[in-house]
């Protein structure tokens, strides 16, 4: 597991539930296994940067609302 400094905290699950999309829907769209959603989304793998802006632009949204150094404010904070 990576050192706590290390990890990319992400919404990848919030945007995929937002939605609609499965993480295998998601794959397809990236060209990546489904299980490297799934890796991505629970902190256990950091996205390249070219992933982390496809992802960025397949929820058509800026790469900081996805990623982040920091661990997001839950909704509501």
């Amino acid at each position: 597991m990576a050192d706590q400094s290390d990890v990319v905290h992400n919404r990848i699950a919030m945007l995929r539930a937002e939605r609609g999309v499965s993480r295998r829907e998601l794959a397809e769209a990236l060209g990546v296994h489904y299980q490297t959603v799934g890796y991505l989304e629970r902190g256990e793998y950091s996205p390249s940067l070219y992933l982390a802006l496809r992802i960025a632009e397949y929820f058509d949204v800026a790469v900081e609302v996805v990623f982040s150094t920091t661990p997001f404010k839950r909704l509501g904070e």
